[in-house]
C-alpha cells in the first residue's frame, strides 16, 4: 500500500472520529445551554497548532543541520586520511613514494575541481573519482615492503586508504537531498494551516496587526527556506565546503 494512501486514510479517519464525537456531543446539549460560559476553543486550538508546528520546524531544522555537519565531517576525514597516505609514504623508495603522492594529488585535484560540482548538480559521485581512488589503493597494496621499517608502515597506509574510501562513500550518500517528499508535504501544509488560522481570530486592518501577521508569515517562509537550503549539504548556499582539502593540500592548484 502506498504511503500516501496510508497517510490519506489516517488523516481522513482522524477527522471523521473528531467530527463524529463533536456531532453526537452537540445532540446531547440541552436548549438552555449557554455557549458563552465555555472557553473559546478557537484560541486554544490556534495556539496548540502553532506550538506543534514550531516543534516540527525545529526538528526539521535540527535534522538537516546535523546532516550538513555530518557531510562536512566526512570531507574532513577523507582529506585527513589522504594526507596521512601522502605523508606516511615517506618511508618508501623514491619511485614508489612519488607515484603514491602524484596519484593522491591527482585524486584530490579531481575531487575539488570537478567532482564537487557534479555532487552539487547531480547529487552523486563520479566514476572517474572512484577510478582515481582505486589507483591509490593499488599503489599502496601492490608494493611489497623490503625492510622492517617499510613493513611497519604498510598496514597503517592500507588502513588510511580504507578510511578515505569509507569517507568518500559516506560523502556520496550525503550528496543528495535528505528530506522525503512526505515531510515536505507536512511542512508546507502545516505552514498554510498555521498562517491561515490567523484569520480565525478576527484580525483587523490595524497597522500593528497587519505588521505582525506579515512578519509571522515571513518568518515561517524563512524557516522553510532554511530547511530547503540545508537539505542538500553540497548543492546549495550554506553547504559543506572543500576547505579540509584546501588546507591539507595547499600546494595544489585547487579551485575550492
Amino acid at each position: 500500500m502506498s504511503e500516501w494512501l496510508v497517510l490519506s486514510l489516517a488523516m481522513a479517519a482522524a477527522c471523521a472520529v473528531v467530527l463524529s464525537i463533536a456531532f453526537f456531543n452537540h445532540r446531547r446539549i440541552g436548549e438552555d445551554d449557554d455557549p458563552n460560559e465555555t472557553p473559546d476553543v478557537i484560541e486554544y486550538m490556534t495556539m496548540m497548532i502553532g506550538v506543534i508546528y514550531a516543534i516540527v520546524l525545529g526538528l526539521a531544522i535540527a535534522g538537516v543541520w546535523e546532516g550538513r555537519g555530518a557531510a562536512q565531517e566526512y570531507v574532513r576525514q577523507e582529506a585527513q586520511a589522504l594526507h596521512e597516505v601522502s605523508v606516511r609514504s615517506q618511508v618508501y623508495p623514491a619511485e614508489v613514494r612519488t607515484r603514491i603522492r602524484a596519484d593522491v594529488d591527482a585524486y584530490v585535484t579531481f575531487v575539488v575541481n570537478t567532482e564537487w560540482k557534479a555532487m552539487a548538480d547531480d547529487g552523486e559521485l563520479t566514476d572517474r573519482g572512484g577510478e582515481l581512488l582505486e589507483r591509490i589503493r593499488r599503489d599502496v597494496t601492490d608494493y611489497e615492503p623490503q625492510t622492517d621499517h617499510e613493513g611497519q608502515a604498510y598496514q597503517p597506509l592500507v588502513d588510511q586508504v580504507a578510511v578515505a574510501d569509507d569517507a568518500r562513500s559516506a560523502r556520496g550518500a550525503s550528496a543528495g537531498a535528505t528530506m522525503p517528499g512526505v515531510v515536505w508535504f507536512g511542512l508546507i501544509t502545516g505552514a498554510l494551516i498555521t498562517v491561515g488560522l490567523i484569520f480565525t481570530l478576527q484580525i483587523r486592518r490595524s497597522f500593528r496587526e497587519m505588521l505582525l501577521a506579515g512578519l509571522f508569515s515571513a518568518l515561517i517562509a524563512f524557516l522553510l527556506f532554511l530547511i530547503w537550503d540545508f537539505d542538500a549539504p553540497f548543492g546549495r548556499g550554506i553547504s559543506a565546503t572543500a576547505e579540509p582539502f584546501l588546507t591539507q593540500f595547499s600546494h595544489l592548484d585547487l579551485g575550492g
